[in-house]
């Protein structure tokens, strides 16, 4: 073996951690994504030219080959959250995952991880679910030992779930949410990172893994724990489903309108993802099948939701001072 990985979405929220710990393994990297020029920071991963990031388009047979020409193993965490466009759901979910893997088997590619997601069926109402299941499909035609790994939401560092909701907290009194009741089991990014490592090692059985850290809590409940860590007291406001779908439409029309310079916060099919719980289902493989002991919320949340906070990084000093005057 020569030790090559290609990593597609390299760069993203999770491949940069997957391409982090291949690194350290002390494999050759390859990034591969549509804007190289915008994945550099991978570069420091390894030593000089361990890492590199490289353009692929995953539309594009060709493309496609010429990133897995001599890769011993392909990781593919390329997803999408645009129902419209040339990156659609279809094109990158279903037709990109199954590209993947058929160019894989045919360039002798020993072993591949899928990132797909929780939720993920074929029968499913949302297109996200449907494309994730399709693009399993796929990938299991072609590369019948695949390791699928399905997570629930990823948090860490970079994530846009906790980000983005702590953000809103800095020019409102209510917080909107959809779903409230909705249960999610949230996965930490770099636990999903080292399943997936496991996975392209060998050290994983071939077989679709569901990957929920270890606790279970609603919209809602995620919410007041995330405001628990930012001290901050807000209103949260759950949205009814119709009124949601509604305001999608609207943002929608808006879209089309501005020629896709517009994005709305909430679109119809996350609208429809939100109706169901995104929790790992009784009897799934997991992370106790890989030999991982996910991290709690509790333990990850302060350390990079701090600046959320009214008074930052010196919150805690504060508090200090106030008890020490009591």
């Amino acid at each position: 073996m020569s030790n090559l990985v290609t990593i597609f979405g390299g760069s993203g929220f999770l491949g940069r951690y997957i391409a982090r710990r291949m690194a350290k393994e002390g494999w050759r990297v390859r990034v591969a994504v549509r804007r190289p020029n915008d994945a550099m920071f991978v570069r420091p991963y390894g030593v000089v030219g361990q890492v590199e990031p490289v353009f692929c388009n995953i539309r594009d047979d060709a493309s496609v080959r010429a990133v897995l020409h001599g890769a011993d193993v392909a990781i593919n965490c390329v997803g999408t959250f645009d129902a419209f466009g040339k990156n659609n759901f279809d094109a990158v979910q279903a037709e990109g995952a199954e590209r993947i893997a058929r160019i894989s088997a045919e360039e002798g590619v020993q072993r591949m991880v899928q990132i797909s997601a929780i939720g993920a069926d074929a029968e499913a109402d949302s297109q996200y679910a449907r494309t994730k299941a399709g693009g399993e499909k796929g990938v299991l035609a072609h590369m019948p030992d695949a390791v699928i790994l399905r997570p629930s939401i990823l948090f860490g560092q970079d994530d846009n779930f906790f980000n983005r909701f702590a953000g809103m907290t800095a020019f409102s009194p209510v917080l909107p949410i959809v779903g409230g009741d909705t249960r999610f089991q949230p996965a930490h990014v770099d636990d999903v990172a080292e399943a997936a490592v496991k996975g392209a090692l060998g050290q994983a059985a071939s077989g679709i893994y569901e990957l929920g850290g270890p606790d279970v809590n609603t919209f809602r409940e995620l919410m007041r724990q995330m405001l628990s860590v930012i001290r901050r007291r807000r209103l949260i406001f759950d949205m009814p489903f119709w009124l949601a779908g509604l305001m999608a439409r609207v943002f929608r029309v808006g879209e089309v309108i501005s020629f896709g310079l517009f994005k709305g916060p909430i679109t119809k099919d996350q609208v429809l993802s939100l109706k169901v719980d995104n929790v790992v289902a009784e009897g799934a493989k997991g992370f106790a099948d890989l030999g991982i002991e996910p991290q709690s919320m509790e333990a990850i949340l302060p350390d990079y939701l701090w600046r959320f906070r009214p008074s930052g990084q010196y919150a805690a000093i504060k508090e200090s001072a106030h008890n020490l005057k009591s």
